[in-house]
């Protein structure tokens, strides 16, 4: 009963009329800018390495590397592996078109984020900016907003991070209690300091993190790299196919649908939540930071997965199904280091997520109750970390799925209703 009542809200607030929402609004901006995502490729390519820009900005590499720390998690790893299960190679496709859109979505997040902060005078920060303004029920609006990301930074960015953290951690040989007390410890370290902190952890964390991650990942692709052109075929193919899958027919509709969840997923566009990671960054236009928007949602999706998604592909696997696929990749082409490698880099990229979004949540939550309990947020997300170390998770991704959705759809109405302030960007003229 409710595993059923569970399917049911994630299916009303996750199903395919939001993520259609969430392509809708990806295409609007697409076209509106002329597709700024492709001809603006070195501004915002520039934008993300301080060059071009206003030249008196401070904070950018905090910010990219908070918002990256949210976005790139376990299902840069996991959840690569997941879509190629559910929808075949062809899925890889459709996260490529997903994050193409998705670009232009998180410019518009960053861009309006920006643009009503300067002056407000309001306690809202990131996303909230801009939906409690967004007409005659943007305060209610935002209210759920806020509800839905504090629940999310408890679930899906605090509980489903760290038990990924703790089995990747039990692969590497360090004890279940350590993991959950350091955890516990770093969240609630964290989440009192707020971004600040969280961008000085994240600055440190991110490109360690990255660095193994590509490592061990080029490692792969050059002991299989004979089965590299294969494995693009396959791409292109399965995007189209009747017969899209691993293992049998998915099919095209099941190869887009899972390429395109769980590049939403993986990036965040839609969801407004990487506005959050902006918040401090100082002296940067509202267009400087929609183009680091662009790069954030680049280097996620267009990078990151894709390369996981090579990997596996270029491994060749058996009928083995999500992690399990990963892990044979990097087992198979480096052997034992391959796998204390996919257990580090899972075990970093859920650190990095915990650490954002525990700082979402708590601007979320300082919202929602105008203040005073905020100061308790730190003691709850260290539980949530505490408790994903060590109980199981069978119903908290169903209703990180709600959550979720909780937050898309009043980003949604946002972003639509404010288009036309979008569209007076000058990335747009």
């Amino acid at each position: 009963m409710l595993n059923q009542a569970l399917d049911w809200l994630a299916r009303a607030l996750w199903g395919w009329h939001v993520l259609l929402l969430i392509l809708a609004a990806g295409s609007a901006f697409s076209y509106a800018s002329a597709f700024f995502q492709l001809r603006g490729f070195g501004r915002w390519l520039g934008a993300a390495l301080g060059r071009g820009g206003s030249g008196q900005g401070r904070g950018r590499f905090q910010a990219i590397a908070t918002a990256l720390a949210g976005s790139i998690g376990t299902g840069n790893i996991v959840g690569v592996a997941t879509a190629l299960t559910a929808g075949g190679p062809g899925a890889l496709f459709w996260m490529w078109a997903s994050a193409g859109l998705g670009m232009m979505t998180v410019y518009a997040e960053n861009y309006l984020s920006a643009r009503f902060r300067q002056g407000s005078g309001s306690r809202a920060a990131g996303p909230l900016c801009y939906i409690e303004k967004a007409g005659k029920y943007g305060g209610a609006l935002a209210a759920v907003y806020a509800l839905g990301c504090c629940l999310s930074s408890l679930g899906m960015g605090g509980m489903v991070q760290t038990n990924a953290l703790a089995s990747a951690c039990g692969e590497l040989g360090v004890p279940l209690w350590a993991t959950a007390l350091g955890a516990g410890g770093l969240t609630f370290f964290v989440a009192r300091g707020g971004l600040r902190i969280a961008g000085k952890v994240a600055e440190k964390l991110v490109p360690a993190m990255s660095l193994l991650f590509f490592a061990s990942s080029l490692g792969v692709i050059w002991v299989f790299r004979a089965n590299l052109p294969g494995a693009l075929q396959s791409v292109f193919q399965g995007a189209f196919s009747l017969r899209a899958g691993l293992g049998g027919g998915a099919g095209m509709l099941l190869a887009m649908r899972a390429g395109v969840s769980r590049g939403v997923f993986t990036n965040e566009a839609g969801l407004g939540s990487s506005a959050f990671a902006y918040q401090n960054a100082q002296g940067h236009s509202p267009e400087e930071l929609g183009r680091m928007g662009i790069f954030q949602v680049f280097a996620d999706t267009t990078v990151m997965c894709t390369i996981t998604g090579l990997c596996i592909l270029c491994s060749m696997p058996p009928q083995l199904e999500g992690a399990q696929l990963t892990f044979y990749a990097y087992q198979a082409a480096l052997g034992e280091a391959g796998g204390w490698a996919v257990s580090g880099c899972t075990a970093l990229f859920a650190l990095a997520t915990v650490v954002a979004w525990c700082c979402y949540g708590r601007e979320a939550l300082y919202y929602l109750t105008q203040g005073p309990l905020r100061r308790f947020y730190p003691a709850l997300a260290a539980g949530a970390a505490l408790a994903g170390c060590l109980l199981p998770l069978e119903h908290v991704f169903r209703l990180g799925d709600a959550f979720n959705g909780l937050m898309a759809l009043p980003n949604l109405f946002a972003l639509f209703y404010f288009a036309k302030d979008v569209k007076k960007s000058k990335d747009f003229l």
